[in-house]
């Protein structure tokens, strides 16, 4: 990308999302992905292509989850630093994810904002069953992989320094 079309986007900006599972994340980073410049870097979509026949349990999605970002940090820096802003719908539920998140903001020099979905559990869990149902996700989980993961969530602190967009 040209210094001209950076010059016109602006700099780059890393939007993460951060909710529940079927909170809305993918449907807002879809949005966000139409902004000229812009492209959506989707775990669910990686983790099927690469480990749909390794996917049985939290902990698989876990291992799973820390070897894709492992190898996709140094590209998402590489895209920021061209130029380009990116979509990172990959779940910032939880201090750690966030702090990896935050090195790569910090390694490109990228502006951020942090998508904050504040939706209430029975909500998302209606929506869970609803794209269960449809088979239109790559990945389906039951109400009580729902408690599981959902236990793990925490939401952003100000201490962790990101620029917050909350949505309720």
């Amino acid at each position: 990308m040209g210094t001209d079309t950076v010059t016109r986007l602006g700099k780059p900006t890393l939007h993460l999302v951060c909710g529940k599972i079927a909170s809305g994340k993918s449907t807002l980073s879809a949005k966000l992905g139409n902004a000229p410049g812009t492209i959506i870097v989707s775990e669910d979509q990686w983790l099927a292509a690469l480990y749909a026949d390794a996917l049985y349990s939290v902990a698989d999605y876990v291992q799973c989850s820390l070897k894709l970002k492992g190898a996709m940090k140094p590209h998402l820096v590489s895209l920021l630093k061209a130029g380009l802003s990116v979509v990172l719908d990959f779940p910032a539920n939880t201090r750690t994810n966030r702090e990896w998140m935050m090195s790569i903001i910090k390694e490109s020099g990228a502006s951020h904002r942090l998508h904050f979905l504040r939706v209430s559990d029975e909500v998302c869990k209606a929506r869970l069953r609803a794209r269960n149902e449809e088979g239109t996700h790559d990945f389906a989980a039951t109400d009580q992989q729902f408690e599981v993961i959902t236990s793990y969530f925490s939401a952003p602190a100000p201490d962790e320094g990101f620029d917050v967009i909350e949505y309720k």
